[in-house]
């Protein structure tokens, strides 16, 4: 939605500036300059990009325009839910969550919260981590470290949409005068006209380098700028989770483990410590 707003009042602002000095809106609207600009960027992206990379693209501009984040209500709803698993295993042990844990979508502890059953790698980094930490006697720093080892490729990967898209941006500058210079080329082709329909071409020419100047640090390059912030919120998401799990397989009492965790909920998230002492206590009972 604010992706949408923004876009808005960038295209706003500069049509609306530029009306405001008498320009002519017409002049502005050269399709064939937004062919060669549009079509150079994105030949040069498929040149650059691998299909993984691409589907990943176009996956990550879906996000841009959903504009979806996590809110409070999901981290408290994932603290919950690893609450709900840590007091089943201090209960039953261990084996009680097996069949949670391998089929969550099957499972009646998942189900009561989708925004983690819809989130695949928040999913699978539970499950993940509870499989290891079942079938295998791993002690708390060596989760710890094999879990930063995961968070940092997934982050790596989550990155790649942005740095591609970071290319197209930083592209479109020299797109544009490849479309002005063909301009200016087409404009020497009527030096015998008369000055009117010269100054027209000439205008037309540099709108090329107008438009990819603007589509490369009006859009393109926020554009990749906002892929940048939705990884690092959703690697911040999955460190919650290792920094709670961590602290549980480490010994800590669910309680205190679920504090780890909410520690590095980003601030304007953080439920306070009576909000989230508050909602653990209405599950116990």
């Amino acid at each position: 939605m604010f992706a949408i707003i923004g876009i808005v009042v960038v295209i706003v602002a500069v049509i609306g500036g530029y009306l405001m000095e008498h320009g002519n809106l017409a002049l502005l609207l050269q399709p064939a300059e937004l062919v060669i600009i549009g079509g150079a960027a994105a030949g040069a992206m498929i040149i650059a990009s691998p299909g993984s990379v691409l589907k990943a693209v176009m996956g990550g501009l879906k996000s841009i325009i959903s504009g979806k984040t996590h809110s409070k209500q999901d981290y408290i709803d994932l603290l919950k839910l690893l609450n709900e698993l840590f007091m089943k295993i201090r209960k039953d042990g261990l084996a009680s969550i097996e069949s949670h844990i391998e089929k969550p979508k099957n499972s009646e502890i998942f189900k009561k919260y989708p925004i983690i059953l819809n989130d695949h790698h928040a999913l699978h980094f539970i499950t993940d981590t509870f499989r290891v930490v079942t079938t295998t006697k791993i002690a708390s720093g060596k989760l710890s470290m094999l879990l930063d080892t995961e968070l940092d490729t997934h982050h790596e990967e989550m990155l790649v949409p942005a740095q591609s898209v970071s290319f197209v941006a930083d592209s479109l500058p020299g797109l544009g005068i490849v479309a002005a210079v063909l301009g200016v080329v087409i404009t020497m082709q009527k030096m015998s006209e008369p000055p009117e329909v010269l100054g027209h071409s000439i205008g037309a020419a540099l709108v090329g380098t107008f438009l990819g100047i603007l589509l490369s640090y009006g859009f393109i390059g926020p554009m990749a700028k906002k892929l940048e912030h939705l990884a690092s919120a959703e690697g911040q998401f999955l460190r919650v989770i290792k920094e709670t799990m961590v602290a549980f397989v480490g010994g800590e009492p669910a309680q205190i483990a679920i504090e780890f965790g909410r520690r590095v909920i980003p601030s304007n998230f953080k439920p306070t410590f009576t909000e989230l002492e508050e909602v653990l206590r209405k599950m116990k009972g």
